[in-house]
């Protein structure tokens, strides 16, 4: 979701600027990184703030789903909701084939 929704971001003009310093030594070692895969050191960094970004919402959408989902688990243990008539017709099917009262 994240991909596509920046996929279609990459194709319309970009018209926004980002700077940061960096000592020579990160730029040489981005420079050979991004040399090292074909890619412009703009391209390069772009993909790789992306993608570092990417990981970053998934790990907290992760952990929010967990948190509420955990949260509806032990929400459902301790207040379990009364059976409803299928379950109740279920139930008693069963204990009339298995012969328990």
């Amino acid at each position: 979701m994240i991909t596509k929704d920046m996929e279609k971001a990459g194709k319309a003009s970009r018209s926004e600027r980002l700077e940061a310093r960096v000592s020579k030594a990160q730029k040489n070692f981005f420079l050979r990184a991004a040399s090292l895969q074909g890619r412009s050191l703009t391209d390069f960094l772009i993909t790789s703030v992306q993608e570092a970004a990417e990981r970053a919402l998934r790990a907290y959408d992760v952990l929010t789903l967990s948190e509420r989902d955990r949260k509806d688990f032990v929400a459902a243990l301790l207040q379990p909701a009364a059976p409803g008539k299928a379950l109740r017709q279920a139930a008693k099917r069963y204990k009339d084939r298995a012969g328990i009262s």
